[in-house]
């Protein structure tokens, strides 16, 4: 990826991004001094405990040592966020602001995305944590832990090794397979170029989507063409199109085989694992108010959680026919990655590629 060729990450003012977002991120959850430093610590020993039954699971092996967690509020998440936002969309550290007002909107505008997102997420992996250098960090926002662990009524200390055991496992992905962090940063280069296409044709692709959404079966056939998702590629050239549909089947395959560990491994290591796991999905599929609605749909909140769902079911189906040593072969390099059209069919995969 050239960074010459990219337009994003020169366009925002990233450290205004970072002031805004931290500003605007709502407080945590009330809490004592000595909740706050019990589950900080709890935290931290859970993302060391979860890493060697994840490696058991899954067959991956990232190394002897183990990575300490960083663990965080929202205003720190939200700082890290525009740190690796900056390294994803071309931009650096010794980059020079934009230093125009049109910089400074559009930074305010992702900060202000990135203090809302910051009340929801527990624990996220950061391939590009590393800035320029090879490497990448666990984080994992200690104040949404227990807000959601909280509202769930769940087992405490449980539940934070629940939430590791996702996290960790996104974290044993990507160490054990360096080349996912370049496949994706690939991805993010070609989508976030600027467009040659003149507007008659982003016009022409607009009024194609529309016609497509009219249509039930075109629809129905097309698992990502809705919602914001749908839009956006409306207005893409083929090749943003196509690292679009790359990264859309990478995060469905890397949520997938998240929660697929997550439910091998718990049993075993999380004695309430099932109470968790049903208020946690029943928490997902709850209604949410009209406002939020709307905005969850223009972050794509919605898509991720298919990509849960879907990713899972993959996971399962080839795990439950071949073995997870055979479905293993999925991290050979980006041939091996299923295709769009395979993610809801399993057996496309494993005849293609096994």
């Amino acid at each position: 990826m050239s960074r010459d060729s990219l337009s994003v990450g020169r366009a925002v003012d990233w450290d205004f991004a970072a002031t805004i977002g931290a500003k605007l991120a709502r407080p945590g959850p009330a809490t004592t001094g000595y909740t706050r430093n019990q589950v900080i610590d709890q935290l931290a020993e859970a993302s060391r405990s979860a890493e060697l039954p994840v490696r058991e699971v899954t067959g991956l092996n990232e190394g002897g040592e183990i990575p300490e967690a960083r663990i965080v509020d929202r205003q720190q998440w939200v700082r890290a966020a525009t740190r690796s936002m900056r390294v994803m969309t071309g931009g650096g550290d010794d980059d020079a602001k934009p230093g125009s007002i049109s910089g400074r909107i559009t930074g305010a505008q992702t900060g202000a995305v990135l203090a809302f997102v910051s009340s929801g997420i527990l624990g996220q992996y950061d391939p590009f944590a590393g800035g320029q250098e090879p490497g990448g960090q666990l984080l994992l926002v200690y104040p949404n832990v227990i807000a959601v662990e909280r509202q769930l009524r769940v087992q405490p200390y449980d539940f934070r090794l629940w939430v590791c055991l996702h996290e960790v496992t996104h974290r044993v992905q990507f160490r054990a397979n360096p080349w996912l962090a370049e496949h994706m940063s690939r991805a993010l280069g070609v989508l976030t170029e600027e467009s040659s296409d003149d507007i008659a044709q982003v016009v022409s692709r607009l009024a194609d989507f529309v016609r497509r959404r009219r249509d039930p079966d075109d629809a129905a056939s097309e698992p990502n063409s809705g919602g914001m998702v749908g839009l956006l590629r409306a207005v893409q050239s083929p090749p943003q199109q196509e690292a679009l549909d790359q990264l859309l089947v990478l995060g469905t395959l890397l949520e997938g085989h998240a929660d697929h560990v997550m439910d091998a491994v718990g049993p075993a290591v999380v004695p309430s694992v099932a109470t968790i796991r049903r208020r946690f999905d029943e928490r997902r599929q709850r209604k949410q108010p009209p406002l939020q609605r709307v905005v969850r749909a223009l972050l794509g909140f919605d898509a991720k959680l298919s990509q849960y769902t879907r990713g899972k079911a993959f996971v399962d189906a080839v795990v439950a026919k071949v073995g997870m040593a055979q479905f293993n072969t999925i991290w050979t390099g980006p041939e091996t990655l299923p295709l769009p059209t395979e993610i809801d069919e399993p057996q496309r995969w494993i005849d293609r590629v096994l």
